[in-house]
C-alpha cells in the first residue's frame, strides 16, 4: 500500500520481544499489593446471616466471610489478616473494579454480562443457589405458579429483579413489582404488608425470614425459577490471582472430598497417600507455581475447615439457617460440587 509504514524485525529481535511479553507480570499485581499491604482487603454483603455478617462485638462471620479467610491464610499465613468491606449490590462490582477491595466474596450470581461486559472473573462457584419467592402464609399458596396478580418485592439492579419479570411472562402471569435499593428495604416492605410476596436467592430468603418479627408467618415456597452459581470475583486484568483464588476455592472442595479436615491437618501431612501429599504440599511443588509456599492449601483448611465444615458451620441443617446440602453437596454424594485435582 503507498505511504505505508512497515517496521521488520529480525528473527532474533521477534524471539527476544515475544519473550519479554511473556514475562511481563500481571498488570494488577495483587499478590504482591497484598504482601506489601499484609492484610487481604475482602469485600462482603452489607449483612446477610449466613453469609456474612457483622456480631455486636464488631466480628465478621459466615460462609462467604470463611472463604476471604481461607484466602488470607494461605497467602499470608494468618486466617485474621482480612479486612472486610460491606457492599451493596449496586457497589459491589464497582469497588472491586476500582482496586477498593483484592477479592469479592459477596453471594454474587456468575453470569456472561458480569464478565465480559464489568471486566471480571468468577473463580468458581461455592454455593450452587437458585432464585425463590418468600410469600405470606395468610396469601394460602403452595407454588410460585400460584402467584398471578402477586404483589411482589424485590432489590432493583440485581438479576433477582431480571428473573422475576422473565418467570412472570413466561408463565403469562401479572405481577405488581415493587423494587427497592437495598435487601433491607425490601425485607422491610414485604414485613410491612406492601407487598405478599418477597423473591431472593432461596439461601437469602433463609436468613431474611429469620429477620421478620413472626418466622413462622412466612413460607418459603419449594419452587426454583433460575440458576444462581455464587462465587467469589476477581478483576480479570490479573490472572495469577484469579487462579489463587479458584484454587484455594478448589483446595477446600479437594479436601472434604479426601477427608482432611480442620481437625486432622496436621495428621494428614503425614499421610502417605499421593492426593493427600499434593494437599498438604509434601508432594507436588505446587505452591512456587502460585507465588506462594507448599503449604498454602493445607494451610486455608486448617484455618477455616474444608467445605463441609464451612457450609456446616454457616448455612447447615444444624445453624440456624438450616438449609441442606442439596446441590451443594460432593459430586459423589449426589450433589454437584466437583473441584479439579491437585496434579
Amino acid at each position: 500500500m503507498p505511504g505505508a509504514f512497515r517496521i521488520r524485525l529480525q528473527p532474533s529481535a521477534l524471539a527476544v520481544l515475544a519473550a519479554s511479553l511473556v514475562t511481563l507480570p500481571a498488570a494488577a499485581g495483587t499478590l504482591d499489593k497484598v504482601k506489601q499491604r499484609g492484610t487481604l482487603e475482602c469485600g462482603v454483603s452489607e449483612g446477610l446471616r449466613g453469609f456474612s455478617e457483622k456480631d455486636a462485638q464488631g466480628r465478621w462471620a459466615g460462609f462467604d466471610v470463611d472463604f476471604c479467610r481461607a484466602v488470607a491464610a494461605a497467602v499470608l499465613g494468618d486466617a485474621g489478616k482480612v479486612n472486610f468491606t460491606p457492599l451493596s449490590a449496586g457497589e459491589r462490582f464497582e469497588a472491586l473494579k476500582a482496586g477498593k477491595v483484592d477479592l469479592l466474596s459477596r453471594n454474587s450470581t456468575w453470569t456472561l454480562g458480569r464478565e465480559a461486559e464489568l471486566g471480571l472473573a468468577f473463580a468458581g462457584v461455592t454455593y450452587h443457589d437458585g432464585q425463590g419467592f418468600l410469600v405470606a402464609r395468610s396469601l394460602g399458596v403452595d407454588g410460585a405458579l400460584s402467584l398471578d396478580k402477586a404483589k411482589v418485592c424485590v432489590e432493583a439492579g440485581t438479576t433477582t429483579q431480571l428473573n422475576l419479570g422473565d418467570f412472570f411472562r413466561a408463565n403469562s402471569m401479572d405481577i405488581e413489582e415493587k423494587a427497592f435499593p437495598s435487601a433491607a428495604e425490601a425485607l422491610a416492605a414485604f414485613q410491612s404488608g406492601q407487598c405478599n410476596v418477597l423473591t431472593r436467592d432461596q439461601s437469602a430468603l433463609y436468613a431474611e425470614r429469620l429477620k421478620l418479627s413472626k418466622p413462622g408467618d412466612a413460607v418459603i415456597l419449594p419452587d426454583v425459577i433460575s440458576k444462581e452459581p455464587l462465587g467469589p470475583v476477581t478483576r480479570s486484568d490479573d490472572f495469577p490471582w484469579f487462579t489463587i483464588v479458584k484454587w484455594v476455592n478448589f483446595a477446600l472442595v479437594n479436601a472434604e472430598e479426601l477427608g482432611v479436615s480442620s481437625a486432622n491437618a496436621d495428621q494428614a501431612t503425614a499421610s502417605t497417600k499421593p492426593d493427600v501429599r499434593r494437599l498438604t504440599g509434601a508432594e507436588g511443588g505446587f505452591g512456587k507455581s502460585l507465588g506462594l509456599d507448599d503449604a498454602w492449601a493445607i494451610r486455608a483448611v486448617k484455618a477455616t475447615g474444608n467445605y463441609s465444615e464451612i457450609y456446616e458451620r454457616n448455612l447447615g441443617v444444624n445453624s440456624p439457617l438450616g438449609i441442606p446440602r442439596g446441590l451443594n453437596q460432593l459430586w459423589n454424594m449426589g450433589g454437584v460440587l466437583y473441584a479439579p485435582p491437585m496434579r
